[in-house]
C-alpha cells in the first residue's frame, strides 16, 4: 500500500512533491478532481497510483486515505479572485474538503498530515515581516478559508492525536503552475505572456511586494515538516518563504532580462481582497524543521522562465 498521499496531484504544488517522493523511490497514491488540476501534470509521474475524485466527498477521502502513513495536503482553490467572485465553493473545496480529510484520516490511522496553509492569513496588516505569533487578519474569503483549515489541523492535533503540521506558502512559483488562467499566478502568467512578446497585467502601481518562494524550496519544506519528530512539529504552523522581497516593478524588469521583452506593463486598478506587501519570518521553520531556501529569486525566475520556453507549456 502507499506510504504517501498527495491531494491536489494534478496541480501546481501537489505535482512537484510527488515527484519528489517518486524520485526518491517512495510508494505515492496521488487524488485529484481536475477543477484546477490538469492531466497534463500527471506526466511522469506514471509510478504513481493515482485516484480521480473530489475531496468534498467524504467516500472519496475515505477510500485515498486507506494504508497511507502520511498525507500532503495540496489540494485547494488557491485564489483570491475567485474566492471574491464565489465564496462558496472555496469554502467546499478548501473548508469541507480538509474537514472530511483529516475525518478519514483520522479513522484511517494516518500518522501525520502535513497542510498547505497561506501567507494570506496575515492579511494586510503593516507589520513585516510576517511572523507566526501574529494575530491572523485574513481579508478575503480564500484567506478564511485556508485559516479554518489550519484551525482544523491543529485541533484534530490536540484532541484526537493526528499530528499535522501547516506550513503557510509565501507566492510560490516555478514550473508547472498553470499560466492560462486569469486566476493563476503572477509569476506564471508573466513568464508566459512576456515569452510570447505579450504586455503582462500589473494591478496598482507595481510597488506592492511580495515573498516569491521557487517550488524546490517548497518541496523541501514539506518533506522535512514529513520527517521532523513529533514533539517538534506536531500542531505547529511555521512560514515557508525565503525572507527575502521583490516589487512587481522589480521582477517585471528581471523579466524582462530574461525573457527578451522590451515592452512595458499596463498598469490597471489593484484587485480587491488583495494585500500590499508580504515578507515571511522563516526562523522558526529553520529551528523545528532545519528549513533553508537553496533557490533564491533570481536563480528561480530563470528557471522558471527556461521550463515555460521549453516545455511548450
Amino acid at each position: 500500500m502507499p506510504r504517501y498521499l498527495v491531494t491536489g496531484a494534478a496541480g501546481f504544488i501537489g505535482r512537484s512533491i510527488a515527484a519528489e517522493l517518486l524520485r526518491r523511490g517512495c510508494s505515492v497514491r496521488g487524488v485529484d478532481s481536475f477543477i484546477t488540476g490538469r492531466r497534463h501534470n500527471l506526466i511522469g509521474l506514471e509510478d504513481m497510483e493515482f485516484v480521480e475524485g473530489d475531496l468534498s466527498d467524504p467516500d472519496v477521502c475515505e477510500r485515498v486515505c486507506k494504508g497511507v502513513e502520511i498525507v500532503f495536503h495540496e489540494a485547494a482553490l488557491a485564489s483570491v479572485p475567485r474566492s471574491v467572485a464565489d465564496p462558496a465553493s472555496t469554502n467546499l473545496h478548501c473548508v469541507t474538503a480538509t474537514l472530511n480529510l483529516l475525518i478519514a484520516a483520522r479513522d484511517a490511522g494516518v500518522r501525520r498530515v502535513i497542510y498547505a496553509g497561506s501567507s494570506s492569513a496575515y492579511g494586510d496588516t503593516p507589520t513585516l515581516p510576517k511572523h507566526e505569533g501574529m494575530l491572523p487578519n485574513p481579508i478575503s474569503p480564500y484567506a478564511v478559508a485556508k485559516l479554518a483549515g489550519e484551525h482544523y489541523m491543529r485541533a484534530f492535533a490536540r484532541v484526537y492525536g493526528l499530528e499535522t503540521v501547516v506550513l503557510r506558502y509565501f507566492n510560490v512559483f516555478g514550473p508547472y503552475q498553470d499560466p492560462t488562467s486569469h486566476y493563476s499566478g503572477v509569476l506564471a502568467i508573466f513568464c508566459k505572456k512576456m515569452l510570447a512578446g505579450e504586455q503582462p497585467t500589473i494591478y496598482g502601481d507595481g510597488e506592492q511586494s511580495r515573498d516569491f518562494t521557487y517550488i524546490d524550496n517548497v518541496v523541501s519544506a514539506n518533506l522535512l515538516a514529513s520527517e521532523a519528530p513529533s514533539a517538534e512539529v506536531s500542531g505547529q504552523v511555521m512560514n515557508c518563504a525565503t525572507g527575502a522581497r521583490s516589487t512587481l516593478n522589480q521582477t517585471f524588469s528581471i523579466l524582462c532580462e530574461l525573457t527578451g521583452y522590451n515592452g512595458l506593463p499596463n498598469h490597471v486598478d489593484p484587485r480587491s481582497g488583495d494585500i500590499r506587501d508580504s515578507l515571511a519570518d522563516i526562523s522558526l521553520a529553520e529551528k523545528l524543521i532545519g528549513y533553508r531556501p537553496f533557490v533564491n529569486f533570481r536563480e528561480g525566475l530563470s528557471r522558471t522562465v527556461d521550463w515555460y520556453k521549453y516545455s511548450g507549456q
